[in-house]
């Protein structure tokens, strides 16, 4: 495989960073990652104002100020959440709990218990790969689906990263099939809900008002095996602490209903708009969720 010097220079940049906050108290590394999300911010001005227009056209209330500040903490969340992935990497089961409270866990037992799998559902909100290690050690593994990324050597960090822990990561082609295997065997399986999709799985939801192409995977699947969906969310706290939220599962659309697959995904995108309108700052504004300007077919 020829790979460009660019792709061997970012990883040789992130695993220096990975071995200097491994070293590091945490509250230094967090505070460096704090450092790496401010310089992101001021390096990305695309992004930056990528996600300063869609703060402002989701929050038209909120001012140019308080868009700007929001966007700042998002910014400075993102750098602590590489640098916690990075820093969770190094940690066992036992670790990883003393900085992890639990919220909702009975519904996860429950769904267990019935067999039929579970198929779980986040965001990039708040510590979203955390959530993803720290499940694995607390309940079971998990089976998700991953966008693959350009640069070869980091995608094999971070494949490294997810399965040490026992996760399978899925490419989003031909997916499916492992999912339905997996759920038909009671396992658990784990979909970003957030992501533009233009596949032929995608359908068209209300996302803050406004149309969003949506991937309809999580539905069909869950309709199709009676796997119940449980939205997930790691929530950072005071001191370097997380909350792992597992809400309750989402309403079943009715048997009469002319488009279950379009409702279920809608009820599962509102669980998280909730949590986005809660804390807006946890939510990764900086990419093109919106590109849909068509109405509603």
């Amino acid at each position: 495989m020829n790979i460009s010097l660019r792709y061997r220079l970012e990883h040789a940049v992130v695993m220096t960073i990975r071995v200097l906050v491994q070293t590091l108290p945490r509250r230094i590394s967090l505070g460096f990652g704090t450092a790496v999300g401010r310089i992101f911010y001021l390096l990305h001005g695309r992004r930056r104002e990528l996600a300063m227009s869609n703060l402002r056209m989701t929050f038209p209330e909120r001012s140019d100020s308080e868009c700007r500040t929001i966007l700042r903490a998002t910014f400075a969340q993102l750098g602590r959440h590489i640098i916690e992935f990075l820093n969770f990497d190094a940690m066992e089961a036992d670790e990883m709990f003393k900085l992890v409270e639990f919220e909702g866990e009975e519904y996860v037992d429950n769904a267990i218990a019935k067999g039929r799998g579970v198929m779980y559902f986040a965001g990039h909100f708040g510590a979203w790969e955390l959530q993803i290690m720290v499940h694995a050690f607390r309940f079971e593994r998990i089976v998700m689906v991953a966008r693959t990324l350009d640069n070869p050597l980091l995608e094999s960090l971070m494949e490294h990263i997810r399965t040490r822990v026992g996760t399978q990561v899925l490419s989003r082609r031909g997916a499916v099939r492992g999912l339905l295997r997996a759920l038909k065997n009671g396992g658990s399986v784990g979909l970003m809900v957030d992501q533009h999709i233009q596949d032929r799985s995608a359908v068209q939801v209300n996302y803050f008002g406004r149309p969003a192409s949506t991937t309809s995977t999580i539905a069909s699947l869950a309709l199709r095996t009676g796997a119940p969906i449980i939205p997930v969310f790691a929530i950072p706290l005071p001191g370097g602490r997380y909350r792992m939220v597992y809400e309750k599962p989402v309403e079943v659309p009715a048997e009469d209903d002319d488009d279950r697959i379009r409702t279920y995904t809608q009820r599962c995108t509102d669980r998280l708009e909730a949590r986005v309108r809660k804390d807006p700052y946890l939510w990764l504004w900086m990419h093109r969720r919106w590109r849909d300007t068509a109405a509603f077919n």
